[in-house]
C-alpha cells in the first residue's frame, strides 16, 4: 500500500455492540488503530474523517446495510480495502461478495486471530488508489490468465480444459496470492461449509491443476504446497477488466 502508517486504521462497522466491544481492543492490542461504527451510514462518515486503511464491515445492519455501503464506495472510486463479515456460508454468498468489490469476507461466528490474519494478508496485497483483484475480471500471472466471466484458464495462449471444482480453486488461489490457504479453508469457500466433502477432495482438484498448468510439485511456478498447512499461489497476479 506505499509508504506505510503506523500503526494501520480499520475501521470496525458492526450494529452489534457485543461484538465492536470486545473485538475492538482486540485488534488494538494486536497493533492496530481502531474507529468504530454502528451502521452503514456511520461508516462512511467515518471513513471520510478518520481514512481507514482497511475497512471490517457487517452485512446485516440497520439503515444502510454493508452491501450498500460498499457499493456507494466502490461507486464513489474510493478503493480502500474491505471484509465483509457474512452469516451465510454458501460459496454463491461469498462470490457475491466478492463480485460487489469486497477484498475478503468472513462467516461469523470467527475466531478474532482468523480475522487479525485477514486483515494482514489483505493489507499485503493491497495498493492505494487500485481497485482490489476481487473486482477483476481477468486475474493474469504471466503466460497464464484466468477469464472469471466465461469461465476461461488459458495458458501461453492455449486454452486449458479444467472441472468447475478446479477452476473455482485455482481463482481462489489467485484472488489471495502469496497467502497460505488451508484446505479446509479451500473447501469452505469452493464446496460450502455444509458440503460433504472431505479435504482430499482440495488435494485431488490441486492435483488436477498442477497437470493441466505443468506445475511441478518441487519447483512449482504457481501452486506451492505447505507440509501441514496448505497451498500458496506464488506468482505475480494482476488484475484486469
Amino acid at each position: 500500500m506505499g509508504k506505510r502508517r503506523c500503526p494501520w486504521r480499520i475501521l470496525l462497522v458492526d450494529d452489534e455492540e457485543a461484538i465492536t466491544t470486545h473485538l475492538a481492543p482486540f485488534l488494538e492490542r494486536a497493533g492496530f488503530m481502531v474507529a468504530v461504527a454502528a451502521d452503514g451510514e456511520a461508516a462512511l462518515r467515518r471513513v471520510a474523517d478518520f481514512a481507514p486503511d482497511l475497512i471490517v464491515l457487517d452485512v446485516l445492519m440497520p439503515r444502510l446495510d454493508g452491501r450498500e455501503a460498499l457499493r456507494r464506495l466502490r461507486q464513489a472510486g474510493n478503493w480502500t480495502p474491505v471484509i465483509l463479515l457474512t452469516q451465510v456460508g454458501l460459496p454463491s454468498e461469498r462470490a457475491m461478495a466478492l463480485d460487489e468489490g469486497a477484498d475478503d469476507y468472513l462467516n461469523k461466528p470467527f475466531e478474532p486471530y482468523e480475522l487479525v490474519a485477514r486483515i494482514r494478508a489483505v493489507l499485503r496485497r493491497a495498493r492505494p488508489g487500485v481497485p482490489s483483484l476481487a473486482g477483476a475480471r481477468r486475474l493474469t500471472c504471466g503466460m497464464l490468465i484466468l477469464d472469471r466471466q466465461a469461465r476461461r484458464v488459458i495458458l501461453a495462449g492455449r486454452e486449458i480444459p479444467l472441472t468447475a471444482k478446479a477452476f473455482s480453486v485455482l481463482e481462489y488461489l489467485m484472488l489471495h496470492p502469496d497467502e497460505v490457504l488451508s484446505r479446509e479453508r479451500l473447501l469452505d469457500a469452493v464446496w460450502g461449509w455444509d458440503y460433504p466433502a472431505a479435504t482430499r477432495a482440495v488435494d485431488t482438484r490441486i492435483a488436477e491443476l498442477r497437470r493441466a498448468l505443468n506445475d511441478d510439485v518441487d519447483e512449482p511456478q504457481f501452486i506451492e504446497t505447505l507440509i501441514g498447512l496448505g497451498y500458496r499461489f506464488i506468482g505475480r497476479v494482476e488484475g484486469g477488466a
